[in-house]
């Protein structure tokens, strides 16, 4: 990063016109060794693109022209449309040309997922809105491979990098995207108090058919052209179905949006409560298995939640390093405050092993190798949980390091602290994912020992890590009563010494040893800073921003 002289007024001026790629040392060294030099040029295009104040602009214009929902139109027809400022169709046209729609479907290099990675954690960091219908996308691909007919409609749509905004039966569009709903007012996680009922309606050329009534209370991306739903039939239960905006013979569905959510932040993306007023829709996969089946959805945006998460970090990294090298006080740049190095050296840790796990994770998604099946069964819950978990921390200190100055609108530190309680809530919250942690131990132990043997074999020589291993070893014996109860302690000793090996595996040897020494470190957390030991925390901030 360069900096432009002391401001007259010592303001800062803004972060723009940089590359978000090859700046980012952590990012660009986990898309090498993931095997996925191929896409290298085409990432740092796609850095300079999120860097680029015309981009800064979309993003920010986005997020204050908020999505209009229209019920009725003026000659009282039902159309249930969201309407959107061009800025959110440019950022959603930047996502779907960098591949977060859909790249690891269709280019068939298993490292196809690190790229894919690297293009979301750098659009998340710009704007986060336009990521959630994009990666819902990506997303449901696999689930509509289950249905044929439907697939083979869908296919191409599915396939293409253009974002078609049109608001037009499937027929006509030359992309689509694709939500989700699930909840429902009575249970959140709970789906199985689902209520939403689905009757036979036959059989078409897309599959079974059956109409849908009841409601969602999170129906996420409204204006997407079609949602993969949960609802029960009378004959075997919960089922999933393909529910689209437009019915195959060019009608309106009976999908009702009863209102937009007034969220925290995301607020560029819409989220609505819905009515089914016997709304068709196609079967996807078995009836009766709907939950398994829209689960496959879920695990894999529970990936983009870590990668987005550990972007925010990033971003929150890179606002606060860039402000303080800018801003003086006491004759010095407040990056050369030793107390202010400090925290910045501890956020720089912070941000480059949260990157090493979520990119880790996204490399082990295009493999069926018996370890890397074990890494992503255990370890994206724990990584949904413990990035998304840090990030919320993160940008609060981030925007602590602007002062008063990064508690205005005109700063870019309100959005993203308002985005990162969303990650820790969508796809299960918390407690939810260190459940799931938990569920994956018990199901299939034989993957819990193979996560466990690896990393001990990395951490050897380093005994704090392998007595945060043993101590996990130990808690996978515990009778499931005496387990649960500790589920989040169990999942942050997993995760850290998960990210010690990474870092021992990846970083410098000053940065590993800086991160052991803190994480490690009795006394550490979210108010103390990097381990008084380290010595030479400037090096450490140097090394992270090229």
């Amino acid at each position: 990063m360069t900096t432009t002289g002391i401001h007259p007024d010592n303001q800062v001026p803004e972060l723009k016109d940089y590359n978000v790629y090859t700046s980012d040392p952590a990012l660009r060294g986990a898309v090498e060794r993931g095997g996925a030099a191929w896409r290298d040029e085409e990432l740092v295009r796609q850095g300079a693109e999120y860097g680029a104040e015309a981009t800064l602009r979309a993003a920010e214009d986005a997020n204050r022209h908020e999505p209009e929902l229209h019920t009725h139109s003026r000659t009282g027809e039902r159309i249930d449309q969201v309407r959107f400022h061009p800025a959110w169709h440019t950022m959603m046209a930047i996502a779907r040309r960098n591949g977060i729609a859909n790249l690891p479907f269709f280019d068939e290099r298993p490292s196809a997922w690190v790229g894919y990675g690297a293009s979301l954690y750098m659009h998340s960091q710009i704007e986060s809105g336009s990521t959630c219908p994009t990666t819902m996308t990506k997303a449901c691909i696999p689930v509509v491979r289950r249905n044929a007919a439907l697939h083979a409609v869908l296919r191409d749509k599915l396939a293409s990098n253009e974002h078609d905004p049109r608001d037009i039966p499937l027929e006509g569009k030359t992309s689509i995207t694709v939500g989700m709903g699930m909840t429902e007012k009575q249970g959140g996680s709970d789906v199985r108090t689902n209520t939403t009922r689905a009757v036979p309606a036959g059989n078409g050329p897309w599959g079974s058919e059956f109409l849908l009534t009841g409601h969602k209370w999170f129906f996420s991306a409204p204006m997407c052209d079609g949602h993969l739903v949960l609802a029960k039939t009378e004959e075997h239960g919960s089922s999933c179905f393909f529910v689209p905006r437009w019915r195959p013979d060019g009608s309106r569905n009976a999908v009702h949006i009863q209102r937009l959510k007034d969220k925290v932040g995301n607020r560029s993306n819409s989220s609505s409560e819905v009515e089914f007023k016997e709304a068709w829709g196609v079967l996807v996969g078995e009836e009766g298995r709907g939950i398994p089946t829209i689960i496959e959805m879920a695990t894999v945006t529970r990936l983009d939640c870590a990668l987005a998460s550990a972007g925010f970090m990033r971003q929150g990294f890179a606002q606060a390093l860039h402000y303080a090298r800018n801003r003086h006080a006491f004759g010095k740049a407040l990056a050369d405050q030793p107390v202010m190095t400090a925290l910045l050296a501890d956020m720089a840790l912070e941000s480059q092993a949260a990157t090493l796990l979520a990119m880790g994770l996204a490399s082990r998604f295009g493999s069926a190798a018996p370890l890397d099946t074990a890494w992503r069964r255990l370890l994206t819950p724990a990584a949904k949980f413990w990035n998304c978990k840090r990030a919320v921390a993160f940008t609060g200190e981030a925007m602590e390091v602007f002062g008063g100055n990064g508690y205005v609108e005109e700063s870019p530190m309100g959005r993203l602290f308002r985005e990162a309680p969303v990650n820790s809530i969508w796809e299960g919250s918390g407690n939810v994912m260190c459940l799931d942690v938990l569920r994956a131990v018990s199901r299939n132990p034989d993957d819990a020992h193979l996560v466990l043997d690896q990393l001990q074999e990395v951490a050897t020589g380093e005994p704090r890590v392998l007595d945060a291993l043993q101590s996990v070893r130990r808690m996978t014996q515990l009778p499931p009563q005496e387990l649960e109860p500790q589920a989040r302690r169990f999942t942050q000793r997993l995760v850290l010494a998960a990210q010690a090996c990474l870092m021992l595996e990846h970083a410098s040897d000053e940065e590993s040893a800086a991160f052991l020494s803190s994480r490690f470190d009795p006394d550490w957390g979210p108010v103390t800073g990097i381990s008084a030991g380290t010595s030479d925390p400037a090096a450490l901030l140097r090394a992270a921003w090229r």
